[in-house]
């Protein structure tokens, strides 16, 4: 049965990704509609000049084998145009071979589906009191599911607080959903994806970007060609998007031998604190 509603994205990111983000998981459509008889429709764009930093965090891959730092494993896997396609072409390779499923998208884990939503939902809930006036009740709300797969994210979670309709203006969402596939960009191409896509929010809007977090440094994944960041990198990745980390919080109730996972509001400018007026606080009658 097709859910109401659209959702989409817009982005400036490596065109192979984008034909990478067309399967089974469909990462950063420019337009997905949600209902799954429709298709998926990408428009290309082409890059723009990302400023160089340096990410001083040593990590590793799959195979074992040991970086210095982060900019040292970029420059041997995408370090020129050839290789960058080609890190975005294996990644399709791998996700053409994966069930659109809930158990294929979640890599035979598919009964961590309920405690995903659930602490998804407990921590935008909490989001929702402390940034929107009257924690958004009578509001119309709008939200956007990047990545969003098979929809299991929007069909679980969002399409029950979120009227979604899918029009591509600026100022248009309340709340950006990012889960589970900020991995397969590279640091430009991820920097590059939010410097895009803050555009959108609304005044007081928010990203919610949930990921796997490696302990320390980075896990480079080589079948699938992913990367899971640390929380100290993606911290710096956020300073470059030009975005303040507003809260976070660590997803529980996952099986031990999976990496963690945790969530992040993020916000393009610090709300101000509101004062603690005290209403209908009973008080001696002078």
């Amino acid at each position: 049965m097709a859910l109401n509603g659209e959702v989409g994205i817009w982005s400036r990111i490596h065109p192979t990704a984008l034909s990478l983000f067309r399967r089974s998981l469909s990462y950063f459509p420019l337009s997905y509609s949600f209902s799954f008889d429709h298709p998926i429709s990408i428009r290309f764009c082409t890059r723009q000049p990302v400023r160089v930093f340096h990410m001083e965090v040593a990590g590793s891959d799959s195979d074992g084998s040991e970086f210095k730092n982060a900019d040292e494993m970029w420059r041997q896997h995408t370090g020129d145009d050839n290789k960058k396609t080609q890190w975005y072409r294996d990644g399709v390779s791998y996700w053409e071979g994966v069930e659109a499923s809930v158990d294929g998208v979640l890599g035979g884990y598919g009964h961590v589906n309920d405690a995903d939503v659930k602490g998804s939902e407990a921590f935008i809930q909490t989001l929702f009191s402390e940034l929107f006036v009257d924690g958004g009740i009578g509001r119309h709300l709008v939200a956007l599911d990047c990545g969003s797969g098979i929809g299991r994210v929007t069909k679980n979670l969002l399409i029950r607080y979120f009227n979604e309709e899918f029009t591509p203006d600026a100022g248009r969402y309340d709340v950006i959903w990012v889960q589970w596939c900020i991995g397969h960009l590279t640091d430009d191409d991820f920097v590059s994806f939010f410097k895009r896509a803050k555009i959108g929010l609304k005044h007081g809007g928010f990203f919610v970007l949930k990921e796997n977090i490696a302990r320390s440094g980075f896990v480079l994944d080589k079948e699938d060609r992913s990367i899971t960041r640390s929380d100290i990198y993606f911290k710096e990745l956020f300073s470059r998007c030009g975005l303040h980390l507003y809260k976070s919080k660590e997803q529980r109730g996952l099986p031990k031998e999976l990496f963690g996972v945790k969530m992040y509001a993020l916000v393009t400018d610090m709300p101000k604190k509101r004062s603690k007026t005290q209403v209908n606080r009973p008080a001696i009658i002078k």
